[in-house]
């Protein structure tokens, strides 16, 4: 007889891991599915030659749930904190400034024009209406402040957070709560100071977190419960729906086909594998999922001997505006956020390369994109030596792109599930690409998916 789970979910990434291991705590019997050798996807760790690299995320911002989770998992204490005031630079003019973090910093600071001061003066006392139509994040920033601000500052961090391309992606999908509060308020600053009063939890100050010994600690903790539920090397080949309302799982694992019955089914996977697995059922989820944009992204850590480098890498790291011509699109000074990223007397750099604006970059060969990040940083930091370590890994799907029209896909993607009793999907298309996001979404499914099965 073909073995039958309460719920399959279909992707070992952080969304598809959380959602089974939230699942498996509420006493439902779900087991996941994931066709690499290995759970976790971009999130990796190898230590190297004396350098501990992240191949993926390089940080987490430390949200209620995740340090809750951490909790349950019984691994807070291996968790390390980035100096709370750590500046963060953007390049100007060939010149690393501070990034204004503060409204009296940004009202000091001279990387933004009187012009753009009073603009954002201007928001707090006026009151302005967002277009009916949706908006690009380059767009409102004109509309509202002054393409300096673009340029300057919401630019590079769109081009951290997403590796996006301003022009084109959508204020209200990427930055949802700026499109509220112009829409509650008229007036980013009024409409934001609001906020918290209607929320249930008071805003919490943002905390930069990783683990000490590498953030794949994650991966395995939620691994090592899952235990034998958790089958990697499983790639799913076809689905089908069945009369009594469940579904049929074909797949193959060890060089066998086996097929799986599951009442829920939970899609965890990117989009151009859940559209594929789930045309069967319904052309339109391909038709709809296939549009989901993403860009490649490049990541490259170099090691250098401190000696070599002129700049103190004191903070965060940097970004670099598109307008300066470099293309690298920032870095992060890894070493001076946590310790163990680097052996005594050297320092750890990850740099970006890539990303919407820049997509052919990433499919350059390894030693290419090094001696590229390696060129560049060198003029920014002052480094008088070649890198003594070097590592590249390319994902060329990294980031999905929350572009014009992205929630209006996401709307037609609800309304088709509603069609589809048993089906769910999570990913980081969905509430954002941060870690933090994707698991509140993940445990939102999984909360979702034990009511209906209590029913």
């Amino acid at each position: 007889m073909t073995p039958r789970v309460q719920a399959l979910v279909v992707g070992g990434g952080i969304s598809g891991l959380v959602c089974a291991y939230a699942l498996r705590k509420a006493g439902l019997d779900a087991h996941l599915f994931e066709a690499s050798p290995r759970p976790g996807g971009v999130i990796q760790s190898i230590t190297r030659d004396g350098f501990l690299l992240e191949l993926g995320p390089q940080s987490f911002n430390g949200t209620a749930p995740l340090r809750a989770l951490f909790q349950d998992l019984g691994i807070s204490d291996q968790v390390v904190l980035a100096p709370a005031r750590a500046p963060r630079y953007v390049l100007v003019d060939g010149v690393l400034r501070p990034v204004p973090l503060s409204p009296p910093a940004f009202f000091t600071s001279s990387l933004i024009d009187a012009s753009t001061k009073w603009a954002l003066l201007r928001d707090l006392v006026g009151k302005s209406v967002p277009p009916d139509a949706d908006e690009s994040v380059a767009a409102f920033v004109r509309r509202k402040f002054s393409p300096q601000l673009l340029d300057h500052l919401v630019g590079p961090f769109v081009s951290g957070v997403y590796a996006g391309d301003p022009e084109r992606l959508s204020l209200r999908s990427a930055f949802p709560s700026l499109h509220e509060a112009e829409k509650s308020a008229g007036s980013i600053i009024r409409g934001t100071l609001r906020a918290p009063k209607t929320k249930t939890n008071p805003r919490e100050r943002p905390t930069l977190l990783a683990f000490r010994n590498g953030n794949e600690i994650l991966i395995r903790a939620l691994s090592n419960i899952l235990g034998p539920s958790l089958h990697t090397g499983a790639s799913i080949t076809r689905i089908s729906a069945q009369n009594d309302g469940s579904f049929s799982v074909q797949f193959e694992a060890h060089g066998a086909s086996e097929s799986i019955s599951t009442k829920s089914l939970i899609l965890a996977a990117p989009t151009s594998v859940s559209a594929k697995l789930l045309s069967p059922l319904d052309p339109s989820f391909e038709s709809l999922l296939a549009l989901m944009d993403y860009a490649p992204v490049a990541v490259v850590s170099l090691g250098y001997r401190i000696s070599a480098i002129g700049h103190s890498l004191e903070g965060f790291g940097f970004l670099v505006p598109r307008s300066s011509g470099l293309r690298v699109l920032g870095a992060v000074w890894n070493s001076s956020l946590f310790p163990g990223r680097a052996s005594q007397g050297h320092a750890l750099l990850t740099s970006f390369v890539g990303g919407a604006t820049d997509p052919s970059v990433a499919s350059l060969p390894a030693e290419a994109l090094t001696s590229l990040v390696h060129g560049e940083v060198s003029l920014i930091l002052s480094i008088s030596a070649e890198p003594v370590f070097s590592n590249v890994t390319v994902w060329p799907r990294a980031l999905p792109q929350y572009n014009l029209g992205h929630s209006d896909r996401l709307a037609a993607v609800a309304k088709l599930l509603r069609k589809h009793p048993g089906i769910w999907l999570a990913g980081n298309y969905l509430r954002g690409p941060a870690i933090g996001s994707c698991v509140e979404q993940a445990l939102a499914v999984a909360d979702e998916v034990r009511e209906a099965l209590e029913k």
